[in-house]
This record gives C-alpha cells, sequence and structure tokens, in this order.
C-alpha cells in the first residue's frame, strides 16, 4: 500500500486574516482524483509564486481519528488532525470527499451526522463532492435543496431519498449553504468557482495552466461525449451528445428512442442515421450497450441484488437481463460477480 503524507501549513501563513479557509474531511475509500484537484488548486491559488504558502486561503485535513486514510486507490493520506480538535466557526467550507461506495457513506458511524450537522446549525457551508451527497442526505442535510450528482449513482440516489431534487445536468450545483460536486476533475471547477468568490477571479484562475487544465468550466458546462477527431458536422454533434447525456439522465427509464428523438425534435430515422455515422450502430443498440456497461460496473463496485440493479437499467425482466447480459460478457452476472473481490457497498 502507498502512503502519502499531506502537512498542513495554515500555522505557517504569511497573511493573519486569508480570505477564505477550507476544512477538508475525506471519508474511507475517498477517490484521489477529486481529492488532488481540489487540493492542489486550492495550493496553486494561495500565494503570489508556487511555494504552497496558505496566505489567501487555508485549509485543514481533518478525520475521525488519527490514521494512515486508505483512499479506493489504495493510496493512504496521513490524517494527524481530528474532529475532535478543531472549531468550526473558524472555517467557511466543510468539503467532505466521498468513496467509491455510495451505500457506506450512509452508514458511517454516527459522529460524521453529528459533525455535518453541527456545520450547519453553526453556519458554515457544507460541500459534498462524488458520493459524500448519500452521507450529506442521510442526516437530513439536503431536505429542500438541489444537488449535484454522479449519473452512475443517479438512480440509486432517486430511489434511496425520492424527496431530494437531483441535477443530473451540472457538475457541481451551488445552492445556497450546500454544495454538491459530482465528483472526478469537476472538483477542481468548484475550487475555481470558491476560489473565485472570496479571492477574485484571476487568483482562482491561477495555476490552471500548471495543472494542464485548458480553462475552468461553468456549472452547466456539457460534457463532450463525443471524440473530437469524428469527422461530423456541428449539428450531429450537437444531436448526438444532447441524446447521449439524456440517455444516462434516463438509463432507469422506460422511455424509448422514439421519444428521445422527439425531445430532439427531429425523426427517429435521423437520429439512428446519425448514430450510425458517429458509432456505427443505432442509438437503440448504443443506448442498450450503455446499460449493459453500467450494470457490469455496479456488479462490480457494490453488492446490490440483481434485481434492485435491473432497476436501476430499466429493465424489469431479470431473466431477460441475465440472457442478454451472458450474451454481451460471456457470462452470467452472477459469475462476474464470483470471478472477483468485491468491495463493501
Amino acid at each position: 500500500m502507498s502512503h502519502l503524507t499531506i502537512e498542513n501549513a495554515a500555522s505557517n501563513s504569511q497573511v493573519s486574516a486569508p480570505d477564505v479557509r477550507f476544512l477538508l474531511l475525506p471519508l474511507p475509500e475517498f477517490s484521489m482524483l477529486p481529492f488532488g484537484g481540489f487540493i492542489d488548486k486550492l495550493r496553486l491559488s494561495a500565494d503570489e509564486e508556487d511555494y504552497s504558502q496558505q496566505q489567501y486561503c487555508t485549509w485543514q485535513i481533518i478525520g475521525v481519528e488519527p490514521c494512515h486514510l486508505v483512499s479506493s486507490s489504495g493510496v493512504a493520506v496521513e490524517v494527524t488532525t481530528t474532529i475532535a480538535e478543531i472549531e468550526l466557526t473558524d472555517y467557511d467550507y466543510l468539503v467532505v470527499f466521498g468513496g467509491r461506495s455510495a451505500r457506506s457513506c450512509q452508514e458511517l458511524p454516527k459522529q460524521y451526522q453529528d459533525l455535518l450537522r453541527l456545520g450547519s446549525a453553526q453556519g458554515v457551508t457544507l460541500v459534498s463532492i462524488d458520493n459524500a451527497c448519500f452521507l450529506f442526505a442521510a442526516a437530513g442535510l439536503l431536505n429542500h435543496h438541489s444537488v449535484a450528482v454522479h449519473w452512475r449513482h443517479v438512480q440509486e440516489f432517486r430511489t434511496a431519498f425520492p424527496r431530494i431534487d437531483i441535477r443530473t445536468d451540472q457538475l457541481f450545483c451551488i445552492d445556497g449553504k450546500r454544495i454538491s460536486c459530482a465528483g472526478g476533475s469537476a472538483a477542481i471547477d468548484l475550487a475555481v468557482e470558491l476560489l473565485s468568490r472570496h479571492c477574485g477571479r484571476t487568483r482562482a484562475l491561477k495555476g490552471l495552466a500548471d495543472m494542464l487544465v485548458d480553462e475552468a468550466r461553468e456549472q452547466r458546462h456539457q460534457l463532450k461525449s463525443l471524440d473530437a477527431n469524428i469527422q461530423i458536422n456541428n449539428m450531429v454533434r450537437r444531436h448526438v451528445g444532447r441524446a447521449i447525456s439524456l440517455m444516462r439522465q434516463l438509463l432507469a427509464s422506460s422511455d424509448t428512442v422514439d421519444e428521445l428523438a422527439n425531445r430532439l425534435a427531429i425523426s427517429r430515422r435521423q437520429l439512428d442515421r446519425q448514430f450510425k455515422d458517429c458509432f456505427g450502430q443505432t442509438a437503440r443498440e448504443y443506448w442498450a450497450e450503455m446499460r449493459l456497461q453500467h450494470l457490469y460496473w455496479r456488479l462490480v463496485n457494490s453488492d446490490h441484488s440483481l434485481s434492485f440493479l435491473a432497476d436501476e437499467v430499466g429493465i424489469a425482466d431479470v431473466s431477460y437481463l441475465c440472457k442478454v447480459f451472458r450474451k454481451r460478457f460471456g457470462k452470467s452476472p452472477n459469475s462476474l460477480r464470483k470471478s472477483i473481490i468485491l468491495p463493501i457497498d
């Protein structure tokens, strides 16, 4: 197992009153990409040069207890400061980084939810990254708020918390004292947005080129669904890109490709022709493959029942699902699970 030690240098800050202060709480099996991206964006904006001095913004990493907290990739972050040692009112934001498992985020020890509720009561803005939104929702802190959820977990979140408004078309969602981010590299974009509000846009953008990031994306940025090298016109690219985005949002629905085409204001024949030009398969074939790939990923990364996962991909007949899954991957869903070591979900 790899180990990574991160030193908090807030005490060495050369500026007595930073513009903004972050408290960072990675959860067990947290994802390294959003955690590393977010904290490195803070670091690059924190001083005039590139000395990692916490001048204009500060951050502190905390945990339930001192430990080497293991990420989903096996890299461990050394946590030396505990929840009991900090004063929440010393910080503007409490940023919680979720792990690979949605269910485990809901089933964490009570002290995690207690910390969030205390932070809320004391006026700290709460930020959920990736699956941390499940912890926030379980604590009752997303009631009457909107939340950005990674598209792979939309149906699972909707099933667990049907009354919470989900934003599937946003990289992050800022809703008053509740902020959420779908995860991945979008954490960098969220960091830029928050830094812009407190430190100014120029300072917030500082260092993006060093991170080899072209530009900061807005919260409603649409992910590019197509290879830029595919030689198609812009109209086709927009239609197909929008169709793929809708397919992800409607993964669990019973909507047909005809209904999808109606939403795009084009004919089913046009949509199929455009998908054929881009991918060599019809829109229906592309959507079916998306559902099977999602099912495969969920089988590997959760212990939910097959009937539960079947609902996530909009296929009610489990026996039929097993048949098409075996045809596509050469083994049944149960055989796949038996061939791997499952994480706790």
